[in-house]
């Protein structure tokens, strides 16, 4: 257990006291704590840190306390421990504490952080590098938790430090480890704003959704070679992000209504997406959609699924029939931001409570503007921008970047609105 930034409540060790560190260990059955816990209470001891764990049954209960001279022997206080921790058949440890030598010197720390690492299955492999690079910037784990019900798929590390930390620098390092170990990790300032996020706004395409619907609209009318050749250019920089939508948009002139709607019922959902999205509105969020996609399918995910809002481009129509034109404003990287911001002005909602998600290059500035932007299997560029680079096929699993567990996410899912 790395908890030495704990001892820092008490400043020094006083004449007339003595302080303890217990640590007990054995078979969880209810009640342990309560008779432990009895026994502080009859001494008048004074609890100084607690912490608890259970994995498979198995208990680990640590607790730093302070006995008063002044009351007796504080000696008995151990005693009446042994006996009782012998009695439950316990394993007990117990050591006399300087807190002054120990930890009463050091700065408390004023750095916190929620490290997440998430895959199929994280290995040793993955937790132990990514552990070795928390000691090397001098962060010192104060919290290790399985958030995953089942599988060891998603863990989270609580982590602090007393001196300022270059989170761009180890956001880079653990993105490299993420990269070798095949994990996903999050790096998050640990405070109010991660475990009380508010707004959610994803992308459409190759996000909420499987595919490109541009793409599949070409593929209808006929196209495709040429509407993926001008998105080939607008992708390497060789034309702007709106000429180049104009441009595809005019080759979709003379699609009708019908052609629309057989494009939307051929689209498939993200993995996970269904969920997440009930997840997060039956936890009282607000959820948006801001795609640079168009408003034929942005407005029926909408109403299907339950989101709050969407935003996306509108393909002209005249007589049910496409005219090729794209009607202004064009939802491009800087619309996409402002309405994000738009979006938590009009519902009172602080930036560093959203999260956005998104995987192209256009999703860059909305990813910066969140308070956690995360990168959804994306292109090297934006997985090096964002906050999180998130490489998991199912949406669902980014309820564990709320602190939420498996049993918690399973709830969220399963409970009706």
């Amino acid at each position: 257990m790395e908890k030495g930034h704990s001892f820092n409540v008490v400043a020094g060790q006083e004449q007339n006291r003595s302080v303890w560190l217990v640590t007990v260990s054995g078979v969880d059955v209810p009640g342990i704590t309560a008779e432990l816990t009895g026994i502080l209470a009859r001494h008048e001891v004074e609890i100084i840190d607690l912490s608890q764990a259970v994995v498979q049954r198995l208990l680990s209960l640590s607790f730093l306390y302070a006995a008063d001279f002044s009351r007796g022997d504080a000696n008995l206080v151990v005693q009446d421990l042994i006996a009782k921790a012998t009695d439950l058949d316990l394993k007990l440890d117990f050591k006399q504490v300087d807190l002054g030598s120990a930890g009463g010197g050091m700065a408390s720390p004023v750095h916190h952080y929620a490290v997440t690492l998430i895959a199929e299955k994280v290995s040793a492999k993955a937790l132990h590098a990514v552990t070795l690079e928390l000691a090397q910037w001098q962060l010192n784990i104060d919290v290790i938790k399985k958030l995953s019900e089942n599988q060891f798929g998603c863990v989270e590390l609580l982590v602090s430090s007393s001196v300022g930390v270059d989170e761009l620098a180890l956001r880079k390092s653990l993105l490299l480890i993420a990269k070798d170990q095949q994990v996903d990790i999050a790096l998050q300032a640990e405070g109010l704003y991660r475990r009380a996020k508010r707004l959610v706004v994803l992308d459409m395409d190759s996000t909420l959704i499987q595919g490109e619907v541009i793409d599949e609209l070409a593929r209808e009318k006929g196209v495709f070679a040429e509407v993926a050749a001008i998105t080939h250019q607008a992708m390497h920089g060789e034309m702007d992000y709106d000429e180049s939508l104009r441009l595809r948009c005019a080759l979709l002139q003379g699609l009708q209504s019908s052609d629309l709607l057989r494009v939307y019922d051929k689209i498939e959902v993200t993995p996970g997406a269904e969920d997440l999205i009930r997840a997060l509105k039956r936890l009282g969020y607000k959820v948006a959609v801001i795609s640079g996609g168009f408003t034929f399918v942005a407005d029926r995910l909408k109403e299907r699924l339950g989101i709050d809002f969407a935003y996306a481009n509108t393909l002209e129509m005249h007589d049910q029939i496409v005219t090729g034109r794209v009607l202004s404003p064009i939802v491009n990287a800087q619309r996409k931001a402002d309405l994000l911001e738009a979006i938590a002005q009009q519902e009172k909602i602080v930036l560093d409570q959203v999260i956005a998600i998104g995987d192209g290059e256009n999703d860059l500035l909305m990813l910066e503007k969140a308070g956690l932007g995360i990168a959804f299997n994306a292109k090297p560029l934006v997985r090096e921008r964002a906050d999180l680079a998130y490489s998991q096929k199912n949406l669902r699993s980014i309820l564990y970047l709320l602190g939420l567990s498996g049993r918690d996410v399973a709830q969220a899912v399963q409970s009706q609105l």
